[in-house]
């Protein structure tokens, strides 16, 4: 592709004085993935700036850079390479990476999803909707990005604008019609999702994380919003009408909206809900319709969330009657309120819930289905929303019998300062502290008693720790099951 026809994607060019066009091999904005002839985009990160490594581009084979400001002194010297002035590099980039691939969000329907909590439940639950429904679904989430056998580690959530078209691409050559994409909050205030053509959107629920980027809910929210106001009328809305948030984007949007609740009166609503540890039984009313639904998901939020998947199912036209095959044969979303099948006489669960309202959630959702104790391991992320802590803290003594506080991903940050965090918002003393993630592990299973509950919070799917720049292999799943059979705890 030329590169003044590649430029056309680009809304707010500043100058391209004196281009000679010349064919563009491609697109990059890592340096060190910068060949002959690409066309390096210098991104400012929170950590990085893309500035700083354009002469290593260069040096690489860039022959055109597109940057913010002007260029410095030093780079006046490559007058082999054409300096392209935008107002926003990273609105550029998610443009130019549409238009090197052809614009295949344009070729297959898109479904974002987003939200505070359950974005990763209702991705596999569409995934297993569409596959009933002999549809060809693939996912690009938090556990991994997948298309029928094809399955790649997930980075973000939501990768950057050339890995995500790049995949839309293979995956719409491999026969997708469909692509289920988790949208965080990061992903959108970063303009990772700019040129991709939405079908439809789903609104899980809002509540407070990320707030050290955000460092407000006001703009945490509006970052979500986005994806609501960016909708085309062609296009529809799924919405938590439960949800503050999610009554304020119906007036954000201009897409058709269709609403799902428990209390709030909604298109899509639930009755007649029975919860235990094995399972969860619900009538669906849709309208004029009703419908029995028998799931392996258990917890009031799972109801949710199979509730955001029925509307959206209702809204594009997928009988009533796929819908139920896939949401009775469904089994479990890895790390979410996972049960670890063993043989004791107490059950263990793992859950990724690292936000205060995820956290209570699990527990409000476990509490009627214990006979004893809930026994909860957990601790906060290192480098992240530290006022989110003591809020844990205070959700987890208030609403477990024994919390044992421990390691989550500490990053750069001393793990002893994250506990203190966490403490300051207890007033009980049902807690111990232990530190080290296996050594808390341990102490949960030593003391867990018949009929106990004993929850492991906040990494769910990871297989790993981040400790500082290492990050060491470890899984709450598979060391749980290790203990169990070695009798090492």
């Amino acid at each position: 592709m030329k590169i003044r026809h590649l430029l056309q994607s680009v809304v707010d060019l500043k100058e391209y004085p004196g281009l000679n066009d010349f064919e563009v091999k491609g697109l990059s904005c890592h340096s060190k993935l910068t060949k002959k002839n690409y066309c390096f985009v210098a991104i400012k990160g929170s950590r990085e700036d893309g500035r700083a490594y354009i002469e290593e581009a260069i040096s690489r084979g860039a022959k055109a850079v597109i940057l913010e400001g002007k260029r410095t002194g030093k780079l006046r010297r490559f007058h082999h390479v054409f300096f392209i002035k935008v107002r926003d590099a990273r609105r550029a980039l998610a443009e130019l990476s549409a238009k090197v691939y052809g614009y295949p969000s344009s070729k297959i329907k898109v479904i974002g999803v987003t939200g505070t909590n359950g974005k990763t439940t209702v991705t596999y639950l569409l995934e297993a909707i569409l596959k009933e429904f002999s549809a060809r679904p693939c996912v690009i989430g938090t556990i991994n990005y997948r298309f029928r056998d094809k399955i790649l580690p997930s980075k973000n959530t939501t990768p950057g604008p050339l890995e995500t078209q790049s995949m839309l691409d293979r995956m719409l050559k491999r026969g997708a019609d469909y692509c289920i994409i988790e949208v965080s909050s990061h992903a959108l205030h970063q303009q990772r999702v700019r040129g991709i053509h939405f079908h439809s959107a789903i609104f899980t629920n809002l509540t407070q994380d990320h707030l050290d980027y955000h460092k407000t809910l006001k703009s945490y929210f509006e970052s979500k919003a986005r994806l609501f106001k960016d909708l085309n009328p062609q296009a529809f809305a799924v919405i938590n009408n439960d949800d503050r948030f999610g009554v304020r984007l119906k007036k954000m949007t201009a897409g058709r909206i269709i609403t799902y609740g428990l209390n709030s009166k909604s298109d899509i609503m639930a009755r007649n809900i029975k919860l235990s540890c094995q399972h969860s039984t619900f009538e669906i009313l849709a309208g004029q319709k009703k419908m029995s639904l028998s799931t392996f998901l258990i917890g009031r939020h799972n109801i949710y969330n199979i509730l955001a998947c029925v509307a959206w199912a209702v809204a594009e036209g997928i009988p009533l009657s796929v819908v139920r095959r896939a949401i009775n044969g469904f089994r479990l979303v890895p790390g979410r309120l996972e049960r670890i099948r063993v043989d004791v006489p107490y059950s263990i669960f793992v859950d990724y819930a690292h936000t205060e309202d995820a956290l209570k959630n699990i527990l409000m959702s476990l509490r009627p289905l214990c006979r004893k104790r809930i026994v909860l391991v957990f601790g906060c992320g290192g480098d992240r929303d530290k006022t989110k802590r003591p809020k844990m803290g205070k959700v987890a003594t208030e609403l477990s019998d024994y919390v044992i506080i421990t390691s989550d991903n500490p990053r750069w940050e001393d793990p002893e300062d994250i506990i203190q965090d966490i403490k300051r918002g207890i007033k009980k003393s049902n807690f111990s502290v232990v530190p080290e993630r296996p050594e808390a592990i341990k102490r949960a299973l030593k003391m867990a008693e018949r009929q106990d509950i004993v929850l492991i919070a906040g990494k769910g799917h990871e297989k790993y720790q981040i400790i500082k720049d290492k990050t060491i292999p470890f899984d709450d799943k598979e060391f749980v099951k290790a203990c169990l059979r070695s009798r090492i705890y």
